[in-house]
């Protein structure tokens, strides 16, 4: 029987990548009930491959006793895609098919900042643009609805 793939859901964080993964349901039954993956081989291998512009990346195998947990891929680059793929695998089973891949984008701190400063940035320029334009208008140097008089030329 083949194991998989996982259930993989991915948050970003800051330069780093939650994951989130459910193992995939066994088709075994006792007792009329299905058991878990956890409930036929008590502990799991899983493997992550992280995909980027430069390649495939595998990281270390890890092991779980949980059906549904979570880990954090750190140390990425900030705004650079990186795409996941989780597959699971038993010792006594090494057939497997990996989760779909599931790519997201790392996030920074500066970025958020920057996108508020820049608004607020734009906002102030717009005001005060506007303020300018009144003052140029109320002093005359705007519109001239009259034209000089001649002695004043």
């Amino acid at each position: 029987a083949f194991l998989g793939p996982p259930e993989v859901n991915i948050s970003s964080c800051l330069n780093c990548i939650n994951v989130t993964i459910k193992l995939p349901t066994s088709h075994l039954r006792k007792n009329e009930k299905l058991l878990s993956l956890i409930d036929i081989y008590e502990e799991l291998d899983y493997d992550i491959t992280v995909k980027t512009l430069d390649g495939e990346h595998k990281r270390p195998r890890e092991k779980t006793t949980e059906e549904i947990f979570n880990t954090v891929i750190e140390e990425l680059y900030p705004n650079r895609n990186y795409c996941v793929s989780v597959m699971v695998t038993a010792s006594l089973n090494k057939h497997s098919i990996p989760s779909a891949w599931k790519c997201i984008t790392a996030e920074t701190v500066a970025q958020q900042d920057y996108h508020t400063v820049a608004i607020a940035g734009a906002v102030c320029f717009s005001l005060m643009l506007a303020g300018a334009l009144k003052c140029m208008h109320a002093g005359g140097y705007i519109l001239q609805k009259k034209s000089l008089p001649h002695t004043l030329v």
